[in-house]
């Protein structure tokens, strides 16, 4: 089950949109609050902001397509926005996102907005541990290392999960 595709530039954006809002942005403390957003969205909307798909990573989960932008622009790898995301922002060190340029916001519905910013507002501030303990909710448990988190899982972490997965298996 998907909620709605995958949209590259989408995630860009959304990478640039908090990378300008977070002290110090990381790989790590973006893909969380993208991961907190997306959580966010899925349950007043019932869709994921760009589509991604979750990994059950070491340090809780991360959004695949969204992490491939970002290691294409640290040179591992590639990416369909390969060549936009070069432009877009470098990363210092091994992981820090330094935007060259503000997200594109007209790729962002109202509730898109809505969302990031109070993912940004509720978790935006905190360290390396709080994120990983926070993201290590029961989805995250559900898969493997490494494995895709299936998004039935993150919707059975919702308050009303079990109405919003009746609703989109119609």
């Amino acid at each position: 089950m998907r909620a709605n595709p995958f949209d590259p530039e989408k995630a860009l954006n959304a990478i640039l949109w908090i990378a300008k809002r977070v002290r110090v942005p990381t790989f790590h403390s973006i893909s969380k609050l993208l991961y907190f957003a997306d959580r966010i969205h899925l349950e007043r909307y019932g869709r994921l902001i760009s589509g991604d798909s979750y990994v059950a990573m070491k340090h809780g989960p991360v959004p695949s397509g969204a992490y491939d932008i970002m290691k294409a622009v640290r040179g591992d790898g590639t990416c369909t926005v390969d060549e936009e995301a070069q432009e877009a922002f470098r990363v210092d060190g091994s992981h820090e996102v330094v935007p060259r340029r503000e997200a594109n916001e007209l790729f962002f519905s109202e509730s898109d907005l809505e969302c990031l910013h109070e993912a940004v507002e509720r978790y935006g501030r905190l360290g390396f541990k709080e994120l990983t303990r926070l993201s290590h909710d029961a989805a995250w448990e559900s898969a493997d290392e490494d494995d895709i988190i299936e998004l039935e899982q993150i919707i059975a972490t919702l308050p009303d999960g079990a109405r919003l997965l009746e609703h989109l298996r119609r």
